[in-house]
């Protein structure tokens, strides 16, 4: 039968507007069913989110005809350094160092602001997809040959393929009956920006305290983004504090190293899980992003994982509309799930690891990963492994998109 569009995208955050671009380049007819309204976040003033955009991520953009217009709001990391700390005590002895310019390909990644990267997709969707802001997927049911996706104003469209693009708590995974594991990490992000004295000379910094994770990210001028992982109770205590009493509390932890610091915006907090679907297809339904994996943010990877999800995703679909295949049918999908779901596993698997490892004060521990860190410092070759896969260029097969090429 005739359908509506070839695929239906469930989800208008990042990834389900990259992965509809990624798609209609190569000629595929798509609608995004985008459940905030239009342009909530491409309209809004500076708040603090930002990702760390890896460098096939950027070169995905890149394929795609939107990094032009972001390059200069971006701030490169031009240089990591990770260590153990205590409050009030600055960073342990042992440190580990990424420099990139010991990696030919440039930069490991790009600082960039949520509202740039949102406005660009959004932008560079009007006439190419079908975007249908404040708008939910209520049901779905699978066809011979299409889905059949009701919206929550009564409308159906019909489509080959449904994409789950609607993070942890996927309604389309659900309604496809594709269940998750996971656990909690008794822990909650607090997440703001910072003004500083000093400039941070593309340095992101990264302290293991024992009860989680401190990350400051460079952005554009003398200011960072932190992304501070405390225990529950200390983090709901925290976050309910005044913002010069949170200050006070996070002084501490983040060193004068960049000079005097302020609030630059709003602060947000989000509790930390790890959450995996037990599969990432199901009839005519394949997940993206936090629907399939959502991760610690320890190593700053969740959308970066998302992007690949997306660049394998659309280069199966692709190559399969130009054989004509059925985009929808059960072999095509496998060849995604085959090709992503043991790198996201494993990654987000890594990723709870090093957080169990790090949020403690064992003695024994610590001094093991003291001696580890710097050990990975001083070997070259096994340092500019670690570079590699921060940059996302370790993917095996790596997709298209995320060498720069379009599909």
């Amino acid at each position: 039968m005739a359908v509506d569009h070839d695929i239906i995208i469930a989800g208008g955050g990042l990834n389900g507007p990259t992965l509809a671009l990624a798609l209609s380049q190569a000629g595929l007819s798509v609608a995004v069913i985008d459940a905030r309204p239009a342009r909530a976040r491409a309209e809004a003033g500076f708040d603090g989110r930002a990702y760390a955009l890896a460098l096939a991520s950027r070169r995905l953009l890149t394929a795609l005809g939107l990094w032009g217009g972001l390059a200069d709001k971006a701030q490169p990391i031009l240089r990591v350094e990770a260590a153990q700390g205590q409050p009030g005590e600055g960073a342990g002895p042992f440190h580990l160092v990424f420099d990139s310019a010991e990696i030919e390909e440039g930069p490991v990644g790009h600082m960039l602001e949520d509202r740039f990267l949102y406005a660009a997709l959004v932008d560079a969707m009007e006439g190419r997809v079908t975007h249908l802001p404040g708008r939910q997927v209520t049901g779905q049911q699978e066809h011979p040959g299409h889905v059949a996706v009701t919206l929550d104003d009564g409308r159906m469209l019909t489509g080959r393929l449904l994409v789950g693009a609607d993070g942890r708590g996927s309604s389309v995974a659900a309604r496809a009956g594709i269940t998750r594991r996971g656990h909690g990490y008794g822990q909650t992000a607090l997440v703001c920006a910072v003004d500083h004295e000093k400039p941070h000379n593309g340095t992101a910094w990264q302290y293991f305290m024992p009860t989680g994770p401190l990350a400051i990210l460079p952005l554009p001028g003398n200011r960072s983004s932190i992304v501070w992982s405390e225990a529950d109770e200390n983090a709901h205590a925290i976050a309910a504090l005044p913002d010069d009493e949170f200050l006070e509390v996070l002084r501490p932890r983040f060193g004068d190293y960049l000079g005097e610091i302020r609030l630059a915006g709003p602060r947000f907090s989000y509790p930390l899980s790890l959450s995996l679907a037990e599969s990432y297809v199901a009839p005519r339904v394949a997940l993206v992003g936090d629907a399939a994996h959502g991760v610690h943010p320890v190593a700053g990877q969740g959308l970066n994982l998302g992007l690949r999800d997306v660049a394998a995703l659309a280069e199966v679909v692709v190559e399969a509309a130009r054989r004509g295949e059925d985009i929808g049918a059960p072999d095509v999908l496998e060849r995604y799930q085959r090709w992503r779901r043991f790198d996201a596993t494993a990654l987000g698997l890594g990723m709870d690891t090093v957080n169990r490892l790090f949020s403690n004060d064992l003695p024994v521990l610590r001094q093991a990963r003291g001696l580890g860190m710097g050990l990975v410092t001083a070997i070259a070759p096994l340092r500019r492994a670690f570079m590699r896969q921060a940059a996302g260029l370790a993917v095996a097969p790596m997709p298209r998109l995320l060498t720069g090429r379009p599909l």
